[in-house]
């Protein structure tokens, strides 16, 4: 199997400033996942545990010469350490930067899968390698991986891929995720169970609770996308708690406990920098899910070279 590319200007932007310090907040070690048109970071998808995590671009949102090949239909996949991947990438931009001091256009960035025998080993080990050319000189950083995936490991984390594709039937708009980062961070201190209800109304109830204490927070009339329904009007001068039960007893909204830990990290992926945020729950309260939209900049056009969502494990509220 082989692949080698060369990082954009673009590409380093997303990727340094945006995508791998929020990625790295949601876990240490992600697959990273090479197919022919698309490159895919991926939290959770197959130990089932913990946030799902799905970052998806187009090739041409992060490299040019893109090249890849394996007997796998051109698949390629591994586990890497998102920090040490953040590291090479700064760095080597950083190198870049000064290698470029004199205006030249020689001194790219260059990413390829290698394989190399580390001292003191007699087995050749894989490595992501970050080769920058300049004029006169070149520096060459290897991040370390794991072993290749094998096919039916492939199959498998493709199958993943495609059941967390599905999505919410309903889904709201927050319009401020600080705001909700803020309510989440003092509900920490409560409790560690989350009570999340979304409703065709486009309302979002959060809530977590003790035998001492609940605390909660509405966030109503947001913007809904795909199924909605009218509130009736003896609903407008009720109680938060009684207006959600009442919306999840007529089947107009859903109900799913969830981590609260699991919930401020998805909360996390505002360091991408998204220009809008959605919050929806799987069918039969399967999980839930938050998608981030990305624009094209300057327009109110989705830009569809980049996506991120996370699915929420939901927990047995038994």
């Amino acid at each position: 199997m082989k692949f080698k590319a060369f990082l954009t200007e673009n590409g380093v932007n997303l990727l340094e400033k945006r995508f791998l310090p929020a990625l790295d907040k949601m876990g240490k070690i992600c697959h990273l996942f090479l197919t022919r048109e698309h490159t895919f970071f991926l939290h959770n998808l197959l130990s089932g545990d913990g946030v799902q995590s799905i970052a998806q671009f187009q090739k041409e949102a992060l490299f040019d010469d893109y090249r890849i090949s394996s007997q796998n239909e051109d698949r390629i996949a591994f586990a890497i350490d998102i920090s040490l991947l953040n590291r090479a990438v700064r760095s080597s931009v950083s190198i870049c930067s000064e290698l470029g001091g004199d205006g030249s256009t020689a001194n790219r960035l260059q990413i390829k899968l290698v394989k190399k025998l580390p001292p003191n080993s007699t087995l050749p080990t894989p490595f992501l390698t970050f080769e920058t050319k300049g004029y006169k000189s070149a520096v060459i950083q290897d991040v370390p991986i794991s072993k290749p995936l094998s096919r039916a490991q492939v199959l498998e984390l493709q199958t993943a891929l495609d059941m967390a594709q599905d999505l919410p039937q309903t889904l709201v708009q927050v319009p401020d995720l600080n705001q909700l980062q803020n309510f989440v961070d003092r509900m920490k201190h409560v409790g560690d169970l989350l009570n999340v209800s979304i409703s065709k109304y486009g309302d979002l109830h959060v809530q977590t609770s003790t035998t001492l204490i609940t605390l909660g927070a509405e966030f109503r009339k947001l913007l809904v996308v795909g199924e909605r329904a009218v509130p009736p009007p003896e609903d407008q001068n009720v109680s938060a708690q009684i207006r959600s039960e009442r919306a999840i007893l007529r089947g107009d909204a859903q109900l799913v406990q969830v981590n609260v830990k699991h919930f401020s990290k998805s909360l996390q992926c505002h360091l991408v920098k998204p220009d809008c945020a959605f919050y929806g729950i799987a069918p039969q309260g399967a999980c839930l899910t938050v998608i981030f939209q990305f624009f094209i900049p300057g327009t109110r056009q989705t830009d569809k070279s980049i996506s991120l969502h996370c699915r929420l494990p939901v927990l047995d509220p038994s």
